[in-house]
């Protein structure tokens, strides 16, 4: 029973990254792999930013478990199956955890992270190319058509898996926010996934619930350790590849609405930042106060409150994404237009577009 397996992955990535966080908390007090209070965070003391090192062990543990089901208890197969892009998939998802830890130790330059996105997009990518991580042909998501992009696969697959990577890194400002909105999207994902039969993308979502979930046992304000860009990164990597794995894969799912939908609150967050910045005259990199959670600080809710808003609001897009994957045109327009509105609305009462004050990182 695929449900019941699926849970087995939750459980395992959930229980291991329970059980290591504490770990890599000790390890980042004391080495000072650490946020300090200033800029544009809004915690205060010190806080170690290495979580995602426990996320990844979590997700880590989940595949090993899954992989063992398949060649000794007689699951059902997607790790193994003959095809798949499993091999190149997992390094490029390691590479990309990899170049978050760095930054989270290093503090890499804008350029530096950039290029190690691209070469952990690439290797998920190239190899066993046919089998899905990429984009080959775009959808009328409000109709019937398919148009084939030829040459344009290669860079129309990076620029999705480096910027899903980079939509939950620029969300993650907040206690438990970036985990929580990362939850609701592969909740979404693994539904959509194993109602289109996608097995590999289905367990790569459910170990990403699991991951999410027991990082917010210590995440959620007041938190006692951040995940990082180690863990921002590969969550929106992973992401970005479950995506096209499953709700894409499939021809009849053929759309990039229905992804961006279910991870429409950081996609909005990120465009109001990129047209605020250029209003403003700034670098797009530059890092400002004026992204949805400052907006909502600012407007007099608490950091837990803000998160639930925002958890809210990524539910209600999440359910439309689900919707315009199965519904009629018709009901997709109308769907579209009513999350279109309303996530409007909601950026005229915060002020997401208007010049905000920048701070360092």
């Amino acid at each position: 029973m695929n449900l019941l397996h699926h849970l087995f992955v939750i459980i395992t990535a959930l229980v291991v990254t329970l059980a290591v966080t504490p770990l890599v908390r000790l390890v980042g007090n004391r080495w000072g792999i650490v946020s300090k209070t200033g800029g544009r965070h809004v915690h205060h003391g010190v806080v170690p930013r290495i979580g995602g090192v426990a996320m990844f062990a979590g997700f880590a543990a989940a595949m090993l478990m899954r992989w063992a089901g398949e060649a000794f208890w007689g699951w059902p197969a997607s790790l193994t199956l003959v095809g798949e892009p499993v091999a190149g998939l997992l390094v490029g998802l390691t590479l990309m955890f990899g170049v978050g830890l760095l930054d989270d130790i290093l503090d890499l330059s804008a350029g530096q992270k950039l290029v190690g996105q691209i070469l952990a997009a690439l290797v998920a990518y190239m190899p066993w190319a046919a089998s899905g991580v990429r984009i080959d042909f775009i959808g009328n998501p409000f109709g019937g058509g398919l148009l084939l992009i030829g040459v344009l696969s290669l860079p129309v697959t990076l620029f999705w898996m480096v910027g899903f990577a980079n939509v939950i890194n620029l969300i993650d400002g907040l206690d438990g926010l970036a985990a929580g909105i990362t939850a609701i999207a592969a909740v979404s994902l693994l539904v959509l996934a194993e109602e289109s039969n996608q097995a590999l993308a289905a367990v790569l979502a459910a170990a990403l619930v699991g991951v999410c979930v027991g990082f917010l046992r210590y995440n959620f304000n007041p938190a006692s350790i951040f995940m990082g860009d180690s863990g921002a990164l590969f969550l929106g990597f992973t992401l970005a590849c479950i995506a096209l794995l499953g709700v894409m894969k499939s021809v009849a799912a053929i759309t990039l609405v229905v992804p961006l939908l279910i991870i429409g609150v950081p996609v909005f967050d990120t465009l109001s930042a990129i047209v605020r910045r250029r209003r403003g005259g700034r670098p797009l990199h530059e890092a400002d106060k004026g992204h949805v959670h400052h907006r909502l600080l600012g407007r007099g809710f608490s950091q837990r409150q803000t998160v639930l808003i925002i958890y809210v609001w990524s539910i209600a897009l999440a359910v439309g994404g689900y919707a315009m994957r199965w519904a009629a045109p018709m009901f997709r327009i109308m769907t579209f237009m009513v999350l279109a509105g309303l996530s409007g609305l909601m950026a005229y009462w915060l002020g997401l577009f208007e010049v905000a004050h920048h701070e360092e990182e």
